[in-house]
């Protein structure tokens, strides 16, 4: 018997996620969210069949009429190919439907709102990225969130203790 974790398998009919970005439903009020497909090389695929991914810094641009997402960090496998020379934080294009960019272009130029990528996972075979259309949150509002998780955290320990 192994006791590694399972690993997120691509398989048909079967979605499931790669990596989470949890800072950004901290900093930014979710407005709208919309899931790209990513053009991505060959050894990065197979890093993210192992979650060697880290989303947190990564951001969406708006370059030429076509987004691409910077600064997600897929570190290369040891057993990478050695006719290529890898690049852990190289600039992927983000595919999604020309009316939806354009939309997204005039909320992002016009209204202030920015994007960022909210999670990596597979949807068959292939892997997606949700990008959310935001605005950023004031201290405040991030206070008051940590605020009503540290309150709905004591309700459920206070609950859980008193069915025992």
């Amino acid at each position: 018997m192994s006791t590694k974790p399972a690993k997120a398998s691509p398989t048909k009919g079967v979605d499931a996620r790669i990596a989470d970005n949890k800072k950004a439903v901290f900093n930014y009020a979710i407005e709208e969210r919309f899931e790209a497909g990513m053009v991505l090389e060959g050894w990065e695929v197979k890093a993210l069949r192992e979650g060697k991914v880290q989303l947190t810094d990564g951001y969406v641009v708006i370059r030429g009429g076509e987004l691409f997402l910077i600064g997600c960090q897929i570190n290369p496998l040891n057993t990478a190919s050695t006719h290529i020379s890898p690049d852990s934080v190289r600039t992927k294009k983000l595919l999604l439907q020309k009316d939806q960019i354009r939309r997204l272009i005039g909320k992002v130029e016009q209204k202030g709102y920015t994007l960022v990528p909210l999670n990596l996972h597979w949807k068959n075979g292939k892997v997606k990225c949700d990008i959310a259309l935001g605005k950023g949150k004031a201290e405040h509002d991030k206070r008051d969130t940590i605020k009503d998780r540290e309150g709905k955290r004591e309700v459920d320990r206070a609950m859980k203790s008193r069915n025992r």
